[in-house]
């Protein structure tokens, strides 16, 4: 695969023809870019997972210097099970100026848009660097990037912009909101069904501690977003996931429910889960222990990504807004890596093709102009680096 030229419909085709769901390995995508890289004349170093079947790939075009700018997208993907596809959702397919499947839009098309376009970058980038940095398991929480941004931070030199690819419809994005996500785990004490009074019921006391997340969220709602950019407008509360009990006849002994905070940048990221641990463990929990010493209520984080707050002024701003073109900035609702690399110190904005209202839907799909838009912007940031 010595120096092997790419359109961009055509990068996107190999791209999604790859099973990149979060539960599956990448390695067979990242061995493909490897090598395509490498036929570029473009070293890459891989950070693998603890069981070496996921990767992180970071490669640099030009000199090893600071300042340079940093393409970043993730590699997986949302399953696609139970979901009712037109087509085969591994297999790219046009219609109507539409390139429909999995991760067409999020986020394999500006991952695609990067690789056809390594030729170009090869020879005109000289004195500034351009890195690629892609990504696994952001589809779970953003868990596979976390060592490959220690490593940029700490040990090479610093970039001074990440541009971050989620879909935006090529605008500008300077800030979203973070995500926590928690499992809790209630344990109750069986009993028949006639005789409640003598158990503890699992689920009864989840839908307790569930409304009182109901009670939290209605503050945040209250609270509202002091910036006026977010929408929803507040920090969000959600609960996906809940399951319990054995037959309707036995007092459950079990349940467990799973939910997320998406806070807005500058909230203090700890404060809902502190309060509703206070509840649980404070008012609930010695309720329960009362009617048996083995009942119990664990809570576990799962997921953490720091918000993107705005950063007037700063490189990756500056760079952003004179490549769109555009002075308006936006916030989106949704969580990045962008804000890892933030919190790195690393400034990080996003920007990339196609829409988040396609993303994790049956029949994803990008628009051809969206590719195109992808194609002149990274050749308006090669300019740049020139």
């Amino acid at each position: 695969m010595r120096g092997e030229i790419y359109r961009t419909r055509e990068m996107l085709a190999r791209l999604v023809a790859f099973d990149t769901t979060s539960r599956e390995s990448n390695l067979a995508l990242i061995d493909f870019i490897q090598e395509y890289l490498a036929g570029h004349g473009i070293a890459s170093r891989l950070f693998f997972n603890e069981t070496q079947t996921k990767a992180n790939l970071y490669a640099t075009i030009g000199p090893e210097a600071p300042g340079g700018v940093v393409l970043s997208g993730h590699t997986d993907v949302v399953p696609v099970d139970g979901q009712s596809w037109r087509s085969d959702p591994f297999t790219l397919e046009e219609r109507e100026g539409r390139l429909y499947g999995r991760g067409a839009a999020d986020m394999k098309g500006f991952i695609a848009s990067t690789l056809a376009l390594v030729p170009e970058f090869v020879a005109g980038v000289t004195r500034t660097p351009l890195h690629l940095a892609f990504s696994y398991d952001e589809e779970v929480g953003c868990a596979g990037v976390h060592s490959m941004v220690r490593h940029i931070a700490g040990h090479l030199p610093r970039p001074r912009a990440v541009i971050v690819g989620e879909p935006t419809l090529m605008q500008a994005v300077n800030s979203h909101k973070g995500i926590r996500t928690y499992t809790t785990e209630v344990t109750g004490l069986e009993a028949h069904s006639s005789l409640p009074h003598l158990g503890v019921n699992a689920i009864d006391v989840a839908v307790r501690l569930i409304n009182y997340l109901h009670a939290l969220r209605s503050e945040m709602h209250r609270r509202g977003d002091a910036s006026g950019r977010f929408d929803p407008p507040y920090t969000s509360i959600h609960v996906g996931v809940i399951e319990g009990g054995t037959a309707l006849n036995i007092v459950p002994r079990r349940c467990r429910f799973q939910w997320e905070i998406r806070p807005l940048p500058g909230q203090d990221p700890d404060e809902i889960a502190a309060r509703f641990r206070a509840y649980a463990h404070d008012d609930v929990l010695p309720e329960i222990r009362a009617v048996s010493e083995q009942a119990d209520i664990v809570i576990r984080q799962r997921a953490d990504v720091p918000p993107l707050a705005p950063l007037e002024g700063s490189p990756a701003e500056a760079l952003i807004t004179a490549l769109s073109g555009s002075n308006e900035l936006l916030a989106v609702s949704y969580t990045t890596e962008a804000g890892i690399f933030q919190d790195a110190g690393i400034p990080a904005v996003i920007c990339g093709p196609g829409s988040i209202d396609q993303a994790h839907k049956p029949d994803e799909f990008i628009g051809l102009p969206e590719l195109a838009a992808c194609d002149a912007f990274l050749r308006r940031l090669l300019q740049s680096l020139v």
